[in-house]
């Protein structure tokens, strides 16, 4: 269906395709692997017009052709759906599938003619989305539905999809995969881009593994296995599971009673939640995505104001509840958002700029007049974090929209682990994350664990969630569904308990 031959592509200094060649083959999904960096997506990216290649060609069924604007891709039956949704929030399903290529004349729009052709589509690949809805309404699962149909309206025949399970719940993953496979028996050919080895396994057919701008693997993904694919991806050994000795708890560092959270809607988004967490132990926070996780975190953080919040927040011993984001920091809390680009990290801001932010009026950041920045500090700071946690490419003065994804959630982790904190909030540490690093973030929280530090975790992965939690609590609507030692406990009946079951 779609060839690469001896693609290379630079940026500036930075060789990020080197004489990239690979073949995927029609009515088949191929996965593309590796870590951040590896130039994958920039390959894919090459194949859809995004960027031109150095040197190299492509060939669509066996003949080479130009494609230098997405344009000329989707004229030869090419999609992409991109990491982060492409997506105009205010406006309907409808109106932003037809965006670019809207149906009528220029003077007059024919919506309901779009309308009855992506009800078809829709239809036929199993969607379920309603044209009418607005983007802002939609669940996240539903908006990657929409992206997809954005392509498939187009008459693409090759789609192109870049970490589509990134942010997706694993309920909306099996839906997705569902889908992935009715479009496959319909004549589809599908390249995803990923780094998750487990779905790579469960989903393709073939697997092109990519290291350092190189394809470094061509492999039948029923002949190969996590292990091998891991190896080739990192280039050496790379631990699976999470290892860590048992929890030693002492004294309660964050104790919530009888918390509450309202939206800004003024629905209730947290309920009558009451626990406890110990230095020494990372207690986890297991559900489905949208049941009052990411409010929860908020306000701990200190981000949602006090006047949506009832109930009480403790802080060894002190009552924090009214206490503003600036001097919970001060006081020890660190916080890993799980939005990296819109609470974490300036993007245009410099590396060295952005492992200042939340402690930029104080030493080592500024001098002792306490005034002017101390450029000597910054500097030696953030080439501390660099270091202790392989931010790549070591540059301090690069703007944090550099990086790769991995290399942001690095730097942010890094910045808020040089505190060094005395509670740790951290939510999703490892989405978009490759393996190595994904190894590399565990041990860090696990380190951090072990030098006293109190850590309160959320993730959207059940495994990882499960992995590294000394304890469980898991959440639904709002409320505590129960405690569990993820040790003992297995994953269906966490899931259960995800989705109201009773423990």
């Amino acid at each position: 269906m779609i060839e690469l031959r001896n693609i290379t592509k630079r940026f500036a200094n930075v060789l990020a395709n080197d004489s990239v060649s690979f073949k995927v083959a029609p009515g088949t999904i191929h996965a593309i692997v590796g870590e951040n960096g590896a130039g994958k997506s920039t390959a894919m990216r090459i194949a859809y017009g995004f960027y031109t290649a150095d040197s190299g060609e492509i060939l669509i069924n066996g003949e080479v052709r130009e494609i230098r604007t997405p344009h000329d891709a989707i004229a030869l039956g090419i999609g992409m759906v991109h990491q982060h949704f492409m997506l105009v929030e205010p406006m309907t399903v409808a109106e932003n599938i037809v965006l670019g290529a809207e149906p009528g004349s220029a003077v007059s729009l024919d919506l309901r003619k779009a309308g009855e052709e992506i009800r078809r589509v829709s239809d036929e690949f199993k969607l379920s989305v309603n044209p009418t809805a607005t983007i802002e309404s939609l669940s996240v699962g539903q908006q990657q539905r929409v992206e997809l149909l954005k392509a498939l309206y187009r008459h693409a025949q090759l789609l192109i999809l870049d970490e589509p399970t990134a942010v997706l719940t694993p309920q909306e993953v099996e839906e997705f995969f569902a889908i992935l496979r009715s479009m496959r028996e319909q004549g589809k050919t599908i390249v995803i881009i990923t780094h998750k080895l487990s779905e790579v396994l469960a989903i393709s057919d073939n697997v092109t593994v990519m290291r350092d701008g190189k394809v470094v693997g061509d492999l039948k993904t029923s002949e190969t296995n996590a292990a091998d694919l891991a190896r080739l991806m990192v280039g050496r050994e790379v631990l699976l599971r999470v290892e860590k000795p048992a929890a030693k708890p002492a004294d309660v560092v964050l104790s919530l009673k009888g918390l509450s959270i309202l939206g800004r809607d003024g629905s209730k988004r947290v309920d009558n939640v009451s626990f406890e967490v110990r230095a020494g132990e990372i207690v986890g926070i297991a559900g489905v995505e949208g049941n009052g996780q990411t409010e929860l975190i908020e306000a701990l953080a200190g981000l949602i104001p006090a006047s949506y919040i009832t109930g009480t927040i403790s802080f060894v011993g002190r009552d924090i509840t009214q206490t503003d984001a600036r001097k919970r920091k001060e006081l020890g809390i660190a916080h890993v958002p799980e939005d990296r680009h819109r609470r974490g990290l300036l993007l245009d801001f410099s590396l060295a700029e952005n492992t200042i932010l939340g402690g930029h009026y104080r030493r080592p950041a500024v001098q002792a007049n306490g005034v002017l920045l101390d450029q000597k500090g910054i500097q030696q700071r953030t080439d501390q974090v660099i270091r202790d946690f392989d931010v790549r490419p070591p540059n301090a003065a690069l703007p944090a929209r550099a990086l790769s994804g991995g290399n942001q959630q690095k730097l942010i982790i890094g910045r808020e682990f040089e505190l060094p904190p005395k509670l740790l909030l951290v939510s999703q540490p490892t989405r978009g994350v490759d393996i190595g690093a994904i190894e590399f973030i565990h041990r860090k929280i696990v380190a951090l664990r072990d030098s006293g530090c109190a850590v309160l975790l959320v993730s959207a992965e059940l495994e990882e969630v499960t992995a590294l939690s000394d304890r469980l609590l898991v959440i639904h609507k709002g409320k505590i569904a129960g405690e569990v030692d993820p040790t003992v406990t297995g994953n269906e009946e966490i899931g259960l308990m995800m989705t109201g079951g009773k423990h």
